[in-house]
């Protein structure tokens, strides 16, 4: 039997290339990003609905993104990063230090797509010299808030780099499973503001509505100075 080696996990044999097109018309797209994932993993390695419905609206505000100097929080399968870089931002794709297998699809999806971005480990709440470098204009978070453990990691993430970069916005989709309240005191606590609440589903092209379901929110963020 063939020895796939130590580069060469099981796991690599369990994985999918999907494909996400962006443009008005979904047979004549734009542009489209491929995604390594992998089903079998944790969830770092697989495209959720709030990280497709973030890449819709990074798509749609591509002028503001033009140019821009771009973090991805928790990035995972990076596609709302990606897309960023693709449409002229300079982007760093982030995810937990300790997530190594997921640090490097990120690497190998940024290849794929022929796309250069900063890969680093960034592990919220944790202040290490690797995030004193960055100064965003724009952070992005697609599903970061679905463990209530972290969001105060998150949020003091999140605020640290807004301090870092005046005049930045933190710009994130989640579920609204129980509500804004928790969203809305944490911002108060952390000294942020409300910029922008959307539905999710209100700026999606209909192709990508359809085959998407649940409650998303899209909500800009930035210090309430």
């Amino acid at each position: 039997m063939e020895d796939d080696g130590p580069d060469e996990p099981v796991q690599h044999h369990m994985t999918t290339i999907s494909q996400h097109n962006f443009g008005v018309d979904s047979d004549e797209p734009d542009f489209s990003i491929s995604i390594i994932e992998n089903m079998k993993e944790d969830y770092g390695l697989f495209v959720w609905p709030c990280s497709i419905i973030l890449a819709e609206y990074v798509w749609q505000q591509r002028l503001r993104f033009s140019g821009a100097t771009v973090v991805e929080l928790g990035a995972g399968t990076s596609l709302p990063g990606l897309v960023a870089a693709k449409v002229g931002a300079d982007v760093t794709l982030t995810d937990d230090s300790s997530r190594v297998e997921v640090l490097g699809n990120m690497r190998r999806v940024c290849d794929l797509n022929k796309l250069k971005c900063n890969v680093m480990g960034l592990t919220w709440g944790v202040w290490d010299s690797s995030i004193f470098s960055l100064q965003p204009k724009i952070i992005l978070g697609a599903d970061v808030l679905y463990e209530s453990s972290a969001f105060d990691d998150l949020f003091a993430t999140v605020t640290f780099l807004l301090q870092n970069s005046p005049g930045s916005i933190f710009i994130t989709t989640y579920h609204n499973r129980s509500g804004h309240h928790l969203i809305e005191f944490l911002m108060v606590k952390w000294g942020l503001k409300c910029m922008k609440l959307l539905d999710g589903f209100s700026f999606l092209p209909s192709y990508k509505a359809s085959v998407l379901s649940g409650n998303i929110q899209l909500v800009e963020i930035g210090l309430n100075s």
